[in-house]
């Protein structure tokens, strides 16, 4: 499982899904909503959540793409009930406490892939 706000897709977040995916035999992606975005980065994002779900499976590399929940960011972990939850490297809201929160889930801190080229606030409008 990965989660993360996946506005502007690019080769940093493909490689976080090859990554993780490599790791289990299927691969669920939670998408951020907009409300979760925007309290949490503060920033306005160019897609909004049902764009970037679709625009995640369109790249058709997840077995499921769902949204998380406004009120329980943990609810879909318990829902889904992943074997392993991987984190991209700069990954800290709602990180803090997975291990404590969910002890028999793996939490894998993935690399980052060329973050001096392919991090999203790179790509984000300076506007």
């Amino acid at each position: 499982m990965v989660f993360g706000t996946f506005d502007i897709l690019h080769p940093g977040h493909l490689f976080l899904f090859t990554e993780a995916k490599k790791l289990g035999d299927s691969l669920v992606v939670i998408v951020a909503r907009d409300t979760t975005v925007q309290t949490v980065k503060n920033i306005q994002i160019q897609n909004n959540e049902k764009t970037r779900l679709k625009n995640i499976v369109d790249l058709n590399i997840a077995d499921k793409v769902i949204l998380g929940n406004i009120d329980d960011k943990y609810q879909v972990i318990r829902e889904e009930n992943p074997d392993t939850i991987a984190l991209g490297y700069d990954q800290t809201a709602f990180t803090d406490n997975l291990e404590k929160v969910f002890p028999n889930i793996k939490i894998v801190r993935l690399p980052p892939y060329k973050e001096y080229i392919y991090k999203s606030s790179k790509f984000r409008d300076k506007n």
